[in-house]
């Protein structure tokens, strides 16, 4: 199996996490920043880190950035360059362009100029740590939309012993129980007389507000 090909423009802290975590899951990584120390920093990481300037287009080109199917753009804190950066790979074909956004105005502009997926890695990670603080039954949280998330909730006493049907979890919230964690296995769709055990895992997806409903039923009295 040809393992999947990805560049990743930019070695910051965001950047450099995505590199580091491609590297270890065998894949082959083109790493690229402006600053020479940073590149030096990965060179024994990924499978290739060159010093350029992605504003550039010839660069790029020399770069074979087209050959990509997956370019990450990560530039921290130079919109201009963000938005130069991504609006050359659009222009030379490449098929998926994942950019980080610093605000929201940056990922208007993002997605006007070609950008396939836009992130927020800041301001979707202070959301989940948000939800993990306000309740101690949330384990993570991921937003799919302005209204619909993913979250993984510890079940507690309340919902201990009780059956999925018995719960009637999508009637009451209008929540779905897409899986159930127990002991490090997973259950996908759990059918319904699946009985829930203390700190079983339940993933979840459905409305925020329904899903803050759910939160709140969850949480024990002591």
């Amino acid at each position: 199996m040809k393992k999947k090909q990805f560049a990743v423009i930019g070695l910051g802290r965001f950047g450099g996490s995505i590199c580091r975590e491609l590297s270890r899951q065998g894949m082959e990584v083109l790493a690229i920043d402006i600053d020479e120390d940073r590149v030096d920093e990965y060179s024994s990481i990924v499978t290739h880190a060159v010093v350029a300037d992605t504003t550039d287009e010839k660069a790029l080109k020399s770069l074979g950035i087209r050959n990509f199917e997956n370019v990450i753009v990560a530039i921290g804190d130079n919109i201009q360059a963000s938005i130069l950066t991504t609006l050359i790979l659009g222009e030379l074909g490449v098929r998926h362009i994942t950019v980080k956004a610093l605000n929201d105005y940056h990922e208007k502009v993002l997605s006007k100029i070609g950008a396939d997926k836009i992130v927020h890695p800041e301001r979707d990670m202070g959301v989940r740590i948000a939800h993990s603080i306000i309740s101690k039954n949330v384990l993570d949280y991921l937003e799919l939309s302005d209204n619909h998330s993913i979250v993984e909730l510890v079940a507690g006493k309340r919902l201990a012993g009780k059956t999925l049907i018995e719960l009637d979890i999508r009637a009451n919230y209008g929540c779905n129980i897409m899986a159930i964690k127990r002991e490090g296995e997973i259950n996908v769709s759990p059918l319904a007389n699946e009985k829930i055990h203390i700190g079983d895992v339940l993933i979840v997806i459905g409305d925020d507000k329904d899903l803050s409903r759910l939160e709140d039923q969850l949480l024990d009295d002591d």
